[in-house]
Protein backbone atom coordinates (compact mmCIF):
# COMPACT_ATOMS: atom_id res chain seq x y z
CA UNK A 1 0.00 0.00 0.00
CA UNK A 2 1.04 4.00 -0.91
CA UNK A 3 1.67 6.28 1.86
CA UNK A 4 -0.59 8.72 1.70
CA UNK A 5 -0.51 12.71 1.42
CA UNK A 6 -2.00 15.48 3.14
CA UNK A 7 -2.68 18.37 1.16
CA UNK A 8 -2.02 22.03 3.57
CA UNK A 9 -3.67 24.74 2.52
CA UNK A 10 -3.13 28.35 4.53
CA UNK A 11 -5.77 30.61 4.26
CA UNK A 12 -6.99 33.80 4.80
CA UNK A 13 -10.45 34.98 3.33
CA UNK A 14 -9.68 33.15 0.15
CA UNK A 15 -13.52 31.89 -0.37
CA UNK A 16 -12.95 32.78 -3.72
CA UNK A 17 -9.49 30.77 -4.84
CA UNK A 18 -10.47 27.95 -2.15
CA UNK A 19 -12.65 25.80 -3.97
CA UNK A 20 -11.02 25.21 -6.97
CA UNK A 21 -7.77 24.47 -5.22
CA UNK A 22 -9.24 21.87 -2.80
CA UNK A 23 -10.60 20.18 -6.09
CA UNK A 24 -7.22 20.33 -7.77
CA UNK A 25 -5.57 19.20 -4.68
CA UNK A 26 -7.99 15.61 -4.70
CA UNK A 27 -6.24 14.86 -7.38
CA UNK A 28 -3.63 13.61 -5.10
CA UNK A 29 -4.23 14.16 -1.67
CA UNK A 30 -5.98 11.47 1.21
CA UNK A 31 -6.75 14.42 3.69
CA UNK A 32 -6.98 18.28 2.82
CA UNK A 33 -6.41 19.99 5.58
CA UNK A 34 -6.91 24.36 5.61
CA UNK A 35 -5.06 25.82 8.03
CA UNK A 36 -6.84 29.60 8.91
CA UNK A 37 -6.18 32.92 10.19
CA UNK A 38 -9.20 34.71 10.89
CA UNK A 39 -11.07 34.40 7.66
CA UNK A 40 -14.18 36.29 7.46
CA UNK A 41 -15.60 35.66 4.04
CA UNK A 42 -17.07 32.05 4.50
CA UNK A 43 -13.66 30.81 3.94
CA UNK A 44 -14.07 28.43 7.04
CA UNK A 45 -17.40 27.11 6.14
CA UNK A 46 -16.98 26.57 2.29
CA UNK A 47 -14.01 24.69 3.29
CA UNK A 48 -15.67 22.35 6.01
CA UNK A 49 -18.46 21.94 3.43
CA UNK A 50 -16.13 20.39 0.91
CA UNK A 51 -14.82 17.93 3.51
CA UNK A 52 -11.74 19.51 4.38
CA UNK A 53 -10.52 19.36 8.00
CA UNK A 54 -10.30 23.30 9.75
CA UNK A 55 -7.92 24.66 12.24
CA UNK A 56 -7.68 27.86 13.34
CA UNK A 57 -4.74 29.87 14.74
CA UNK A 58 -3.57 33.62 14.35
CA UNK A 59 -1.00 34.66 11.76
CA UNK A 60 2.32 36.18 12.81
CA UNK A 61 4.81 34.86 9.98
CA UNK A 62 4.41 32.66 7.11
CA UNK A 63 7.42 30.44 8.39
CA UNK A 64 5.69 30.58 11.78
CA UNK A 65 2.34 29.51 10.78
CA UNK A 66 3.51 26.79 8.48
CA UNK A 67 5.31 25.36 10.84
CA UNK A 68 2.10 25.14 13.37
CA UNK A 69 0.15 23.64 10.85
CA UNK A 70 2.46 21.02 8.70
CA UNK A 71 2.95 19.02 12.27
CA UNK A 72 -0.96 18.43 12.53
CA UNK A 73 -1.00 16.94 9.45
CA UNK A 74 -2.69 12.89 9.37
CA UNK A 75 -0.26 11.69 7.26
CA UNK A 76 2.99 11.35 6.64
CA UNK A 77 3.93 12.91 3.16
CA UNK A 78 2.57 16.91 2.87
CA UNK A 79 2.24 18.46 -0.06
CA UNK A 80 1.77 22.48 0.71
CA UNK A 81 -0.86 24.66 -1.47
CA UNK A 82 -1.06 28.02 -1.56
CA UNK A 83 -5.11 28.89 -2.12
CA UNK A 84 -4.05 30.50 -5.88
CA UNK A 85 -2.15 26.98 -7.06
CA UNK A 86 -3.68 24.45 -8.37
CA UNK A 87 -2.74 20.67 -9.15
CA UNK A 88 -2.74 19.66 -12.46
CA UNK A 89 -4.03 16.14 -13.53
CA UNK A 90 -0.26 15.47 -14.56
CA UNK A 91 1.46 16.87 -11.63
CA UNK A 92 -0.99 14.99 -9.53
CA UNK A 93 0.17 11.29 -11.57
CA UNK A 94 3.67 12.39 -11.29
CA UNK A 95 2.88 12.70 -7.15
CA UNK A 96 1.10 9.29 -7.25
CA UNK A 97 3.76 7.53 -9.28
CA UNK A 98 6.88 8.33 -6.96
CA UNK A 99 4.90 8.07 -3.82
CA UNK A 100 3.29 4.49 -4.80
CA UNK A 101 7.02 3.29 -5.34
CA UNK A 102 9.81 3.76 -2.46
CA UNK A 103 10.87 7.50 -2.40
CA UNK A 104 14.33 7.68 -2.82
CA UNK A 105 14.38 11.51 -1.07
CA UNK A 106 12.72 12.93 1.64
CA UNK A 107 11.31 15.83 -0.25
CA UNK A 108 10.30 17.24 -4.15
CA UNK A 109 10.95 20.41 -5.41
CA UNK A 110 7.90 20.92 -7.81
CA UNK A 111 8.40 24.04 -10.66
CA UNK A 112 5.46 26.53 -10.96
CA UNK A 113 3.76 28.20 -13.88
CA UNK A 114 3.25 31.54 -12.69
CA UNK A 115 0.32 33.63 -14.39
CA UNK A 116 -0.15 37.29 -14.05
CA UNK A 117 -4.01 38.39 -15.12
CA UNK A 118 -4.43 34.69 -16.63
CA UNK A 119 -1.69 34.87 -18.72
CA UNK A 120 1.71 32.30 -18.01
CA UNK A 121 4.77 33.66 -17.52
CA UNK A 122 7.76 31.89 -18.58
CA UNK A 123 10.71 34.28 -18.62
CA UNK A 124 11.69 37.40 -16.48
CA UNK A 125 11.89 37.34 -12.41
CA UNK A 126 9.68 34.49 -12.49
CA UNK A 127 11.34 32.22 -14.58
CA UNK A 128 12.88 28.93 -13.07
CA UNK A 129 10.81 29.11 -10.02
CA UNK A 130 11.11 26.06 -7.81
CA UNK A 131 9.56 25.25 -4.25
CA UNK A 132 10.22 22.59 -1.92
CA UNK A 133 6.08 21.41 -1.43
CA UNK A 134 5.87 17.58 -1.17
CA UNK A 135 7.73 15.85 1.44
CA UNK A 136 7.63 14.23 4.66
CA UNK A 137 5.54 15.96 7.52
CA UNK A 138 8.22 15.10 10.09
CA UNK A 139 11.56 15.82 8.22
CA UNK A 140 11.14 19.83 7.11
CA UNK A 141 10.97 23.34 9.42
CA UNK A 142 10.42 26.51 7.76
CA UNK A 143 13.05 29.03 8.22
CA UNK A 144 12.89 32.68 7.28
CA UNK A 145 11.04 35.67 9.19
CA UNK A 146 9.04 37.24 5.86
CA UNK A 147 6.08 36.02 3.77
CA UNK A 148 8.64 34.10 1.27
CA UNK A 149 9.94 31.88 4.35
CA UNK A 150 10.85 28.90 2.47
CA UNK A 151 11.06 24.67 3.43
CA UNK A 152 14.07 23.12 4.78
CA UNK A 153 14.80 19.71 5.56
CA UNK A 154 16.34 18.48 8.35
CA UNK A 155 17.68 15.79 6.83
CA UNK A 156 17.67 13.94 3.70
CA UNK A 157 17.75 14.88 -0.08
CA UNK A 158 15.77 16.86 -2.22
CA UNK A 159 14.36 15.50 -5.63
CA UNK A 160 12.83 17.06 -8.59
CA UNK A 161 9.22 16.50 -9.79
CA UNK A 162 8.90 17.41 -13.66
CA UNK A 163 5.35 18.68 -13.67
CA UNK A 164 4.16 22.01 -12.76
CA UNK A 165 2.30 23.71 -10.19
CA UNK A 166 -0.17 26.30 -11.44
CA UNK A 167 0.61 29.52 -9.68
CA UNK A 168 -2.20 32.33 -10.11
CA UNK A 169 0.28 35.08 -8.61
CA UNK A 170 -1.98 37.81 -9.85
CA UNK A 171 -5.39 38.04 -11.14
CA UNK A 172 -5.66 41.22 -10.58
CA UNK A 173 -3.98 44.60 -9.52
CA UNK A 174 -6.26 45.18 -6.20
CA UNK A 175 -5.39 41.62 -5.52
CA UNK A 176 -1.75 41.95 -5.92
CA UNK A 177 -0.99 45.32 -4.82
CA UNK A 178 -1.72 44.98 -1.18
CA UNK A 179 0.29 42.07 -1.52
CA UNK A 180 3.73 44.04 -2.24
CA UNK A 181 3.02 46.68 0.38
CA UNK A 182 2.94 43.96 2.79
CA UNK A 183 5.90 41.98 1.67
CA UNK A 184 7.61 45.47 1.61
CA UNK A 185 6.74 46.72 5.17
CA UNK A 186 7.79 43.32 6.34
CA UNK A 187 10.98 42.91 4.74
CA UNK A 188 11.93 46.69 5.56
CA UNK A 189 11.22 45.84 9.27
CA UNK A 190 13.78 42.76 8.85
CA UNK A 191 16.29 44.60 7.76
CA UNK A 192 15.86 47.59 10.45
CA UNK A 193 16.08 45.17 12.76
CA UNK A 194 18.80 43.94 11.28
CA UNK A 195 20.79 47.24 11.27
CA UNK A 196 21.36 47.08 7.35
CA UNK A 197 20.58 50.60 6.27
CA UNK A 198 19.66 52.41 2.88
CA UNK A 199 19.75 55.60 0.88
CA UNK A 200 17.94 57.75 -1.48
CA UNK A 201 20.49 56.86 -4.46
CA UNK A 202 19.92 53.04 -3.38
CA UNK A 203 15.86 53.69 -3.28
CA UNK A 204 16.22 55.09 -6.82
CA UNK A 205 18.61 52.70 -8.20
CA UNK A 206 17.50 49.92 -7.43
CA UNK A 207 14.13 49.32 -9.02
CA UNK A 208 15.26 50.42 -12.40
CA UNK A 209 18.46 48.02 -11.89
CA UNK A 210 15.91 44.68 -10.88
CA UNK A 211 13.84 46.15 -14.25
CA UNK A 212 16.90 45.60 -16.42
CA UNK A 213 17.21 42.84 -15.24
CA UNK A 214 14.00 40.93 -15.54
CA UNK A 215 12.82 42.64 -18.45
CA UNK A 216 16.47 42.47 -20.70
CA UNK A 217 18.75 39.84 -18.93
CA UNK A 218 15.93 37.21 -17.96
CA UNK A 219 14.09 38.04 -20.75
CA UNK A 220 10.97 39.20 -19.86
CA UNK A 221 10.20 41.26 -22.67
CA UNK A 222 9.41 37.56 -24.51
CA UNK A 223 6.10 37.42 -22.14
CA UNK A 224 4.86 40.50 -24.45
CA UNK A 225 2.72 43.24 -22.63
CA UNK A 226 2.22 40.85 -19.19
CA UNK A 227 6.06 40.46 -19.02
CA UNK A 228 6.26 44.14 -19.20
CA UNK A 229 4.15 44.69 -16.77
CA UNK A 230 5.93 41.77 -14.21
CA UNK A 231 9.28 43.28 -14.63
CA UNK A 232 7.88 46.79 -13.72
CA UNK A 233 5.90 44.88 -10.41
CA UNK A 234 9.20 43.40 -9.06
CA UNK A 235 11.36 46.89 -9.64
CA UNK A 236 8.34 48.70 -7.68
CA UNK A 237 8.61 46.17 -5.04
CA UNK A 238 12.73 46.42 -5.09
CA UNK A 239 11.84 50.52 -4.70
CA UNK A 240 9.36 50.04 -2.01
CA UNK A 241 11.86 47.87 0.22
CA UNK A 242 13.95 50.49 0.39
CA UNK A 243 11.75 54.00 0.51
CA UNK A 244 9.90 51.95 3.63
CA UNK A 245 13.64 51.09 5.19
CA UNK A 246 14.32 54.58 4.70
CA UNK A 247 11.17 55.19 6.64
CA UNK A 248 11.94 53.39 9.14
CA UNK A 249 15.75 54.91 9.49
CA UNK A 250 14.05 58.48 9.67
CA UNK A 251 11.68 57.27 12.44
CA UNK A 252 14.48 56.07 14.16
CA UNK A 253 16.56 59.90 13.68
CA UNK A 254 13.62 61.41 14.98
CA UNK A 255 13.15 59.20 17.74
CA UNK A 256 16.79 59.46 18.92
CA UNK A 257 17.18 62.82 18.40
CA UNK A 258 13.88 63.60 20.59
CA UNK A 259 16.13 61.60 23.32
CA UNK A 260 19.12 63.35 22.84
CA UNK A 261 17.12 66.95 23.33
CA UNK A 262 15.40 65.56 26.30
CA UNK A 263 18.93 64.65 28.04
CA UNK A 264 20.60 68.14 26.97
CA UNK A 265 17.54 70.17 28.79
CA UNK A 266 17.88 67.64 31.79
CA UNK A 267 21.54 68.21 32.22
CA UNK A 268 21.36 71.98 31.49
CA UNK A 269 18.90 72.41 34.87
CA UNK A 270 21.45 72.36 37.55
CA UNK A 271 20.66 70.85 40.98
CA UNK A 272 19.54 74.43 42.03
CA UNK A 273 17.86 74.98 39.04
CA UNK A 274 15.87 72.03 39.73
CA UNK A 275 15.35 73.02 43.29
CA UNK A 276 14.00 76.23 42.51
CA UNK A 277 11.82 75.20 39.52
CA UNK A 278 10.23 72.66 42.59
CA UNK A 279 9.85 75.46 44.76
CA UNK A 280 8.08 77.76 41.80
CA UNK A 281 6.05 74.65 41.14
CA UNK A 282 4.91 73.91 44.64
Amino acid sequence: MSAQITAVIPCKNEREQLAACIASAREVADEILVADSGSTDGSLELAESLGARVIEREYRTYGDFQNWAIPQAAHAWVLVLDSDERVTPTLAAEIRSVIAAEPQHTGYSIPRRNHFLAHPIRFGPWMHDHCLRLFRRDAVRYVGNTDHAHAKLRSGTVGSLRNHLVHYTCTSYEQYLPKLQRYAATQARLWHKQGRRTNIFQMLLRGPFRFLQGYIGRMGFLDGVAGLQVCALIAYLSYLKHARLLELQHSSARHRRAEIESEIERDRLSPCDTAVVSLSAA
